[in-house]
């Protein structure tokens, strides 16, 4: 052993020792041979690592449950590729084809259909007359959704606001929000709309969002958004995501387009809110995004948006709160006095907006409690920084400068236009 009073040999030891162990090796090994095993122990380090966030996150029953799923999957893969096992599968689709095109698309001497486009164009008394035939063929009626027998689907606003929507249809329905220059009504119609909700959901002077197709459009816009805001700010490549099981399969979707990992936290059994101590054992270097909703789709609950904003802001993180169901219902709760439940205290609304810093996006349906028609939302960011990510710009197309906000390239203007009407209207 050196002497103890030589600190510079103690601090050259661990290298002294690295040499002569490793000294004998590096000499006899090749240059392939070391890289071989670099990349061998870079490999082991990273998987090793991916390893113990999974465990980390999703504990070891979950785990072992996963790996079960896994190999259940595999074997059944392996049962169907067997030749009398392919056979019974293609009769049972087969079957289950036929029965769902039965349904779905009825055939019969009762039954009109049209597979081609007629050689002469027909009048407008005979297509009128053809919907309303088809409307008796499919439905027998108009319609259950008429009759207040259907949870979901169908939002209306009643009659007199759905001749205001049609009117808007009719005033602006060749015209194309991806050519504002051409149509700057109606950029100055999405901007507004936009605005509108912002100011309900509290946002920032800084807010700004985009009008989308649907909540559906809302979820994949933010999730895209944040993708590219970690890659470009974190250099994040692997993105992963945490979300309750509540959740709606958008996010799902969404991960499945651009290819990040899903990390899907239970809720609790009682309160329907999501677990905010998995939530925090599920977040790694790897974390672009928490989700939380307000309200869910399977239960109407509303998760526990403050904690996860205080989780959002203490890591760094995105926080997108899904209000594509709540819209304008949960918005309107607090100033209509009702943010507080019953008598019993029940059923209190918690904070969930962009009053809560660590907020940065929310989506909000205008097709659901806005009555707008199908196919309208709003995504909300609380900086345009952040916005920036969702947008496309190719300046180098042959055919010019090509730029989009969102998944669509021309977008639906009669949906859109007759959202600020839905919104106006006093029925």
């Amino acid at each position: 052993m050196p002497p103890r009073s030589n600190s510079k040999a103690l601090l050259a030891l661990p290298t002294t020792y690295a040499k002569e162990l490793l000294g004998p090796l590096l000499a006899t090994s090749t240059k392939l041979d070391v890289a071989k095993s670099a990349l061998f122990y870079y490999l082991l380090l990273v998987y090793t690592r991916k390893a113990y966030w999974h465990l980390r996150a999703r504990g070891i029953l979950a785990s072992v449950k996963d790996v079960y799923v896994l190999v259940s999957q595999f074997v059944v893969r392996l049962v169907l590729r067997l030749p009398s096992m392919q056979k019974k599968v293609t009769t049972e689709m087969s079957k289950a084809r036929l029965d769902i095109e039965n349904k779905l698309v009825p055939k019969g001497p009762n039954v009109t259909r049209h597979l081609t486009i007629p050689e002469e164009g027909k009048s407008l008394e005979w297509i009128l007359a053809e919907m309303e035939k088809m409307d008796l063929e499919l439905n027998g009626q108009k319609g259950i959704w008429n009759e207040g027998k259907l949870s979901g689907a169908v939002y209306h606003g009643g009659e007199d606001l759905q001749k205001i929507i049609t009117t808007a249809y009719d005033r602006y329905c060749v015209s194309n929000p991806l050519h504002p220059d051409v149509f700057p009504a109606v950029r100055k119609m999405e901007a507004e709309i936009v605005a509108m909700v912002l100011k309900i959901y509290n946002a920032p002077a800084t807010g700004v969002g985009v009008v989308t197709s649907g909540g559906t459009e809302s979820i994949i816009m933010a999730l895209k958004t944040y993708r590219d805001w970690a890659r470009k700010t974190k250099g994040i490549t692997e993105p992963e995501m945490i979300l309750p099981a509540s959740a709606h399969a958008a996010f799902d979707k969404g991960a499945a387009y651009f290819n990040i990992k899903v990390h899907t936290i239970p809720v609790d059994r009682f309160t329907r809110k999501v677990d905010l101590k998995h939530v925090k054992r599920a977040i790694n270097p790897n974390t672009i995004l928490l989700v939380g909703s307000a309200i869910n789709y399977p239960d109407g609950a509303e998760d526990d948006i403050a904690g996860l904003s205080a989780l959002a802001e203490k890591y760094g993180l995105g926080l997108h709160v899904d209000c594509c169901l709540g819209s304008f219902i949960v918005a309107f709760l607090e100033p209509a006095g009702l943010a507080n439940g019953d008598a019993k205290g029940k059923y209190k609304l918690s904070p969930f907006d962009f009053r809560l810093k660590g907020v940065t996006s929310i989506s909000c349906d205008t097709h659901k409690y806005g009555f707008a028609p199908k196919g309208t939302s709003v995504i909300m960011y609380r900086t345009p920084e952040l916005r920036r990510f969702q947008y496309y710009v190719n300046p180098g197309w042959t055919g010019g400068l090509y730029a989009s906000p969102g998944l669509s390239g021309s977008r639906y203007v009669d949906l859109l236009s007759s959202i600020q009407p839905a919104l106006f209207a006093d029925l």
